[in-house]
């Protein structure tokens, strides 16, 4: 043979072995993040985890300086790289989680940059091993390489399905070991199936397997010590007595018995009722939500008739009451002490459930038992959306902690709670005369409660109502405040008792029909009532000037961009930095900043990747560079790479409010998803004609028409189907997807066979392209989905399909 790194005819292809390894790279991947949710914040797990996922750009810069050497002993290399894989997975993670990194110093401490470096390269390590394999094995299996891709494919979508499923049954690190374990028998499997000393490697993989086993025995989580779990445990004889995991979160309860919680939010400054003994409920270390324990017959007056949130109570009386996130029963307490009425409560976490109907029954005093309490598992827009039953009050608690919610964490988080589509769904709810109340946390400057106001403003005008400013009505302790919104003018008898209540308690009015400035801001006293003067101008003609104007984003969240918590506006950023220093720094929606700075470094970072090798494979292979151009390879895989994930993406939003669950969203569309696009792959090979220049127009027009038809009808198919059952519903969602990511999975493998017949020393190159390209896409579609929706993220996705389709990488006319 010619060349020395011509394989055989028919090499072996292994792609059981990959399709294992698949599985377990991208499970390993979501681990991750629910890892290092625990460990640190949700949106800095996020960050950490996407450029860590540059693993894969570097294994292309990586194979296209060395492959031609690892493909001579492709069959060592394979192994080798599918064991490192394992044996990094489980001792990166470890390593990480030991760098003192605190986000929250970022801003004043040059250290907390070294240590987030630091994170990306160690996590970056096992995708990087995970990706020399696969692209070895597409490059090695050239006239099989659409086969090998969709085992890729295909391998991690079971992956991403089982390791949410397993969540359910095991808690995050031993599902580590057992997915570390997954990847030693991938490498086993690829030894038999490349007939590579497979007793040798059966024996490794045994003895590695079993050092997971016992070194997990010795090694546990480490939280970042500033997570609100990790400082109650600080104080004197407080800890963890009961733990429960899902994919939906590790749930922590503790005790602190020397200094018992006192959790009130809103408790009035009068209030001389005792508060029982609480134990505190962590959800990944952010909280706390607290059990209040039951005193029977015999207690005294309740601390709950003092806090904010009682208002609705003292209004007037209410025969059926909804509690939305009803959590450990807080509110279900509130509302059965204050009133007779029939409750309806709403949780979407099975696990909380099943603690207060079990464990803690009797601390509780069975408030998940009694017999006024109905509960239902679910998530409140699809119970609302499944059920025309109509109540009194609705009930909107306060679902975040004040430290997650002051520090701008949740500005990333879709949360269609505050919706102006969901607001509206309340409404619709209500009885006559009905009710919703709204609690939230009091923020300086001020603006959780400004856009909801300016939403429900916005919401009711769309309904035509003209009476709005007398539905209306505000108050506010030192930490909380409720908005309440009566389906019906607010009477004069009403607008007393919410006088009588907040003179009372030492809470100040707001907002209510017919007040003066004057009686605003006279207790827990600003600098200005800005409070008033802000429910006048969202309740009056200037509203959207005032929004526009003002230093946070007020804009309501709707369905298509659910981010009620980002209140970032570029506009103020130089006011806040000038503050730095002055604590202004604490102003910025920290959240919006940190996906801004990740997309800035992927974009850094991958270019350098995907640049470098180019200059040396110019330099290496003039022949190569006149049969291909590299600007179309570049264009072409960086399209693809950015489109397949702005689509998936899209499409899980999309069916979050479908299947009514978040969780379901993500198992249905990433396993639909990855499973027909590997199909697609397999199918492709179908699809390559000498007849076309572009055998990938086909399939890239495929994904435009359908992206625009589910653009323009998805959403009224959606609405005709929200009362079937879960299981149709779930059936028709992957129907709905099959089509298009069956046509989704094909231009990538035709692209790499048209380069593997004019250019194979390009395959590296363009593996890692396609690995850059994807992990700026995750975090561009945030950002887009952010300022103008998820159809656009859907938009641009088909456009870059479009742009990929005419930039095929196909060899150049001769002469």
């Amino acid at each position: 043979m010619d060349d020395q790194l011509a394989v055989q005819s028919s090499p072996p292809v292994p792609v059981y072995s990959i399709a294992l390894l698949s599985a377990s790279a991208i499970a390993y991947e979501i681990l991750l993040v629910r890892l290092f949710s625990i460990i640190q914040w949700h949106h800095y797990a996020y960050m950490v985890i996407s450029l860590a996922l540059m693993g894969y750009g570097a294994s292309g810069t990586f194979l296209a300086f060395t492959g031609k050497k690892l493909l001579s002993r492709f069959q060592l290399a394979l192994t080798a790289n599918i064991i490192l894989f394992a044996v990094a997975a489980f001792a990166c993670f470890l390593v990480a989680q030991s760098i003192p990194f605190n986000p929250d110093e970022m801003g004043f401490d040059a250290d907390q940059w070294i240590y987030l470096v630091a994170m990306y390269l160690v996590l970056a390590i096992p995708f990087f091993f995970a990706a020399n394999a696969i692209g070895l094995s597409l490059a090695y299996t050239r006239s099989q390489l659409a086969q090998v891709y969709a085992a890729d494919l295909m391998g991690a979508g079971v992956g991403s399905l089982a390791v949410v499923l397993l969540l359910f049954f095991v808690f995050p690190l031993p599902a580590l070991q057992l997915l570390v374990i997954l990847g030693l028998l991938s490498a086993f499997v690829a030894s038999w199936e490349t007939r590579f000393r497979r007793s040798l490697v059966g024996f490794m993989v045994l003895l590695l397997s079993a050092s997971v086993v016992v070194s997990g025995k010795w090694i546990d989580i480490t939280p970042s010590p500033y997570k609100d779990l990790q400082q109650a445990l600080r104080i004197t004889g407080s800890h963890v007595i009961a733990e429960r995991s899902s994919p939906m979160g590790l749930i922590s309860v503790v005790d602190s018995p020397v200094v018992p919680f006192r959790h009130a939010p809103g408790l009035s400054l009068n209030a001389t009722a005792i508060i029982p003994q609480q134990r505190g409920v962590y959800i990944d270390g952010n909280g706390p939500l607290v059990i209040n324990r039951d005193g029977g017959k015999q207690a005294g007056p309740d601390f709950m008739n003092h806090m904010t949130s009682a208002l609705p109570y003292h209004v007037a009386d209410h025969r059926h009451i909804l509690v939305p996130a009803s959590g450990t029963g807080t509110d279900i307490r509130q509302a059965l002490l204050l009133s007779h009425a029939e409750i309806t409560a709403v949780e979407i976490n099975p696990q909380i459930i099943a603690m207060m109907q079990g464990d803690y029954r009797d601390y509780s005093g069975g408030l998940y038992s009694n017999p006024r309490v109905r509960v239902i598992n679910a998530e409140i827009r699809g119970f609302l959306q499944g059920s025309e039953e109509t109540y009194d009050l609705i009930n909107i608690p306060l679902m975040d902690s004040f430290n997650v919610s002051s520090t701008g964490l949740l500005s990333l988080s879709e949360d269609y709670m505050f919706t102006a589509e969901t607001i509206a769904l309340y409404l619709q709810r209500l009885n006559p005369d009905g009710m919703l109340a709204i609690n939230r946390w009091i923020r300086m400057p001020p603006r959780d409660m400004f856009k909801i106001l300016g939403t429900v403003v916005e919401v009711l005008e769309k309904q035509g109502v003209h009476d709005i400013h007398e539905r209306l009505a505000i108050i506010r302790g030192w930490q909380t405040s409720i908005l309440l919104v009566k389906n019906g003018v607010i009477t004069e008898k009403e607008r007393e008792n919410i006088r009588h209540f907040a003179e009372q308690q030492s809470f100040d009015l707001v907002y209510l029909p017919g007040m003066h400035e004057a009686e605003a801001n006279r207790f827990n006293m600003l600098a200005q009532p800005y409070y008033y003067q802000a429910a006048v101008k969202l309740l009056g003609p200037s509203r959207q000037q005032f929004i526009d104007n003002y230093k946070f984003n007020l804009q309501p969240a709707t369905d298509d961009k659910p981010y009620f918590f980002n209140f970032f506006k570029w506009s103020s950023l130089p006011e806040i930095l000038e503050l730095h220093g002055r604590g202004g720094v604490p102003l910025i929606d920290t959240g919006y900043l940190v996906i801004v700075a990740t997309l800035m470094q992927a974009v850094l970072v991958g270019g350098l990747l995907v640049l470098l090798p180019l200059y040396f494979l110019r330099r290496r292979s003039s022949r190569t560079d006149k049969k291909i151009s590299a600007g179309r390879v570049f264009v072409y895989f960086s399209a693809l790479g950015v489109a397949f994930l702005l689509i998936e993406i899209a499409f899980i939003q999309k069916l979050t409010l479908f299947l009514h669950h978040p969780l379901y969203a993500i198992a249905v569309s990433l396993a639909s998803f990855l499973l027909f696009a590997g199909l697609g792959s397999q199918w492709s090979r179908r699809f390559v004609s000498n007849q076309s220049r572009s055998p990938a127009l086909l399939p890239a027009g495929m994904v435009i028409v359908l992206c625009m038809v589910y653009l323009a009808g998805l959403d009224f198919v959606f609405a005709q189907l929200l009362h079937y059952p879960d299981v149709i519903r779930i059936v028709f969602s992957i129907v709905m997807v099959a089509p298009l990511a069956f046509f989704m999975g094909m231009p990538f493998p035709l692209g790499m066979t048209s380069l593997s017949e004019y250019a194979e020393d390009w395959l590296p190159w363009a593996w890692g392209i396609n690995g850059c390209a994807s992990v700026v896409s995750a975090i561009l579609a945030t950002l887009i989905a952010i300022h103008y929706g998820f159809s656009t993220v859907i938009l641009a996705g088909a456009v870059l399909y479009a742009i990929s389709a005419l930039t095929f990488p196909v060899m150049k006319a001769e002469g």
